[in-house]
C-alpha cells in the first residue's frame, strides 16, 4: 500500500481506463449513475482527490459502517443530484473508504471489471479478489 497515488503511472490515455485485471475498464452503474465524472465508471483523474474508483456493490452493513465513519452514502441530498445509495446499488468508492471498511469488516463486494487500476494504490489485488463479484476461475 502506497501512501500517494502516483499520476504519472496514469499518463496515458490509455493506462488511464484500465480495470485491476489489466483489461478495459467496463461500466460500474448508469442507474443509479455512479463515478466521480458521473458516467457510469470508476474513471479517475487529478481532481479526484478521494481516488472513487473502486465498484461495489453496497450493502447494508457498508452503508451503517459508511454512515458511521462520516460518510452517509443513504440519505437522499436532493441538493446535489444524490438520491441516496440502497443495498444492492453499485457505486464508485473511494479506494481508502473500501479498504477502511475491508479492515473493519464490512468490505461491499466488488466489480474487478469496472474498478479501476488506481484501486491498487491503496488495496491488494488479492483483498480485492477475496470480495469479487467477477473473480477469474
Amino acid at each position: 500500500m502506497s501512501g500517494g497515488f502516483d499520476w504519472l503511472k496514469l499518463a496515458s490515455a490509455e493506462a488511464g481506463k484500465r480495470n485491476v485485471l489489466g483489461g478495459a475498464l467496463l461500466p460500474c452503474s448508469v442507474a443509479p449513475i455512479t463515478g466521480f465524472f458521473r458516467d457510469g465508471c470508476c474513471n479517475t483523474g487529478p481532481e479526484d482527490i478521494g481516488l472513487h474508483v473502486v465498484c461495489a456493490e453496497v450493502s447494508a452493513e457498508f452503508l451503517q459502517f459508511s454512515k458511521a465513519a462520516g460518510n452517509d452514502l443513504s440519505t437522499p441530498r436532493p441538493e446535489y443530484g444524490f438520491a441516496g445509495l440502497s443495498p444492492g446499488d453499485r457505486w464508485c468508492l473511494c479506494a481508502a473508504r473500501w479498504e477502511e471498511a475491508r479492515r473493519a469488516g464490512f468490505a461491499p463486494p466488488v466489480l474487478l471489471e469496472a474498478t479501476h487500476e488506481a484501486a491498487l494504490q491503496i488495496c491488494s489485488l488479492d483483498d480485492l479478489m477475496a470480495h469479487a463479484l467477477d473473480a477469474p476461475a
